[in-house]
């Protein structure tokens, strides 16, 4: 496999991909909180403290997302067409994180999904760590993508 973030000497570069077809490209990434019960009942029942967490957490994460090349010295700045941050749980003591990120254009957005469920992941421990500090982050994985010339891929598919 070719180490495309090399140049000739050795050291990191932004691949340069001008020569690329512009396409449609979809990233799906998830991630989880695990917390005490208690904790995820406060937060569906909007109770904590410092306000919304959901929402607040949306927010953030789709504002990573818009900002990934900014944190990932390697990624391209993206024009995004689209960011959808959704959340389910499990009624006990895990929270789950979803982000979908859409772009048309010649590099994939699979760090900008990555991105976004980790600053989303982040801000919900920030706005209830005073109510529980030892919630756990994790696991975080790219669930999906599409686009491009490396094809699709969905994670547990060979």
């Amino acid at each position: 496999m070719e180490m495309t973030h090399f140049n000739e000497q050795g050291r990191a570069r932004m691949v340069d991909v001008s020569g690329k077809e512009i396409t449609s490209r979809i990233a799906a990434a998830r991630s989880q909180v695990k917390m005490a019960p208690d904790t995820l009942a406060a937060i569906k029942a909007g109770t904590i403290g410092k306000g919304d967490v959901l929402a607040v957490a949306q927010v953030a994460g789709i504002m990573a997302a818009k900002k990934t090349s900014d944190w990932i010295p390697m990624c391209h700045p993206l024009p995004l067409t689209g960011i959808d941050i959704a959340f389910t749980d499990n009624n006990k003591d895990e929270l789950y994180i979803e982000a979908t990120v859409k772009t048309t254009g010649r590099t994939g957005v699979e760090m900008e999904a990555l991105t976004a469920v980790s600053a989303t992941a982040l801000t919900v421990y920030d706005m209830c760590k005073a109510l529980q500090k030892d919630m756990v982050i994790g696991p975080t994985l790219l669930v999906s993508k599409s686009g491009g010339k490396n094809g699709d891929y969905r994670l547990g598919e060979d």
